[in-house]
């Protein structure tokens, strides 16, 4: 009878520790310092009004005033960082060849057309601009504007050459990076653990179990980001705005893509994202300016 009360107050005590910690995790855990916030976050540059990660993207979502760039990152055959998502260009180009196995000068151009990869049967054609760029041209032209860099492939050559592209510009307070590779992000965390880095997705599964046993307040967490797509499956479970909560207690900001019309930008902000990815950078701005929710409060 003894061992039985002592178990079922210990029980009590620990959902009573765990329940308090959740909604007050800064009594455990020291607040992460937050550089930035990003409630808009265009997504290639907003692949649904601009051909995908091109100048001419970056462009129209800075000047409409989003709050932050998403771009990927591959290396070409004389190591030049290039922000592409492919790794074979045939998609994007049409010629069928791998950027590493190309030199920056031999890269060619986008296609006039391309399918909006998050947006069924839908294209879009892009203008003038249809060159590659280099990431230290996204740099150079939007110093102050931070920047979301999904590093592509396993390479240790580019991660450590993105790393030291981010300090060069004086950007690790203005940069995070990452992939759904637990390798590649524990990898970009031994690089330079000053640029704050992303979940992977092994460690958004873990993640989950921590929470829905209860031990997520009592844990530490390395990552400041975490990058979640609507809708999925393990998106139906992980929303749960307790969740969100918790996480943006503990200066982790909560970004969910790839969201392109209003009720999935409503149904993410009501959950308490942080911020919103999407491929159509002026649909979310009016969507934002009309509910009042621009500006991080």
């Amino acid at each position: 009878m003894c061992a039985a009360v002592y178990v079922l107050s210990t029980v009590t005590g620990y959902v009573l520790t765990s329940a308090l910690l959740l909604k007050c995790p800064t009594l455990l855990h020291r607040r992460k310092r937050e550089t930035f916030l990003s409630r808009h976050i265009s997504h290639r540059g907003g692949a649904g009004e601009n051909l995908e990660n091109t100048m001419a993207a970056f462009q129209h979502a800075v000047d409409l005033g989003t709050d932050m760039l998403e771009l990927d990152c591959h290396l070409t055959k004389d190591d030049q960082v290039v922000v592409s998502h492919d790794a074979n260009l045939r998609r994007s180009t049409g010629i069928n060849a791998y950027i590493s196995d190309l030199a920056y000068a031999e890269l060619p151009p986008y296609n006039c057309k391309l399918e909006v990869t998050f947006q069924r049967e839908c294209f879009c054609e892009g203008g003038e601009d249809k060159r590659i760029p280099l990431l230290r041209d996204v740099f150079d032209a939007f110093p102050n504007t931070p920047v979301n860099i999904d590093i592509k492939v396993n390479n240790d050559t580019l991660i450590r050459k993105v790393s030291e592209l981010v300090a060069k510009y004086d950007r690790e307070h203005l940069t995070v990076w990452g992939n759904s590779s637990n390798q590649v992000v524990k990898k970009c965390y031994k690089e330079n653990p000053r640029i704050p880095v992303l979940f992977s997705l092994p460690r958004v599964l873990q993640l989950l179990g921590l929470f829905y046993t209860g031990l997520l307040p009592f844990v530490p967490l390395k990552e400041q980001f975490l990058e979640i797509p609507m809708p999925s499956i393990i998106t139906k479970l992980l929303m749960r705005k307790a969740l969100f909560n918790h996480l943006t207690d503990r200066g982790i900001q909560v970004y969910i893509w790839v969201l392109n019309d209003e009720e999935d930008f409503q149904r993410a902000f009501d959950l308490g994202a942080t911020g919103v990815m999407t491929d159509f950078p002026t649909r979310l701005k009016e969507f934002m300016d009309r509910n009042g929710i621009s500006k991080i409060q």
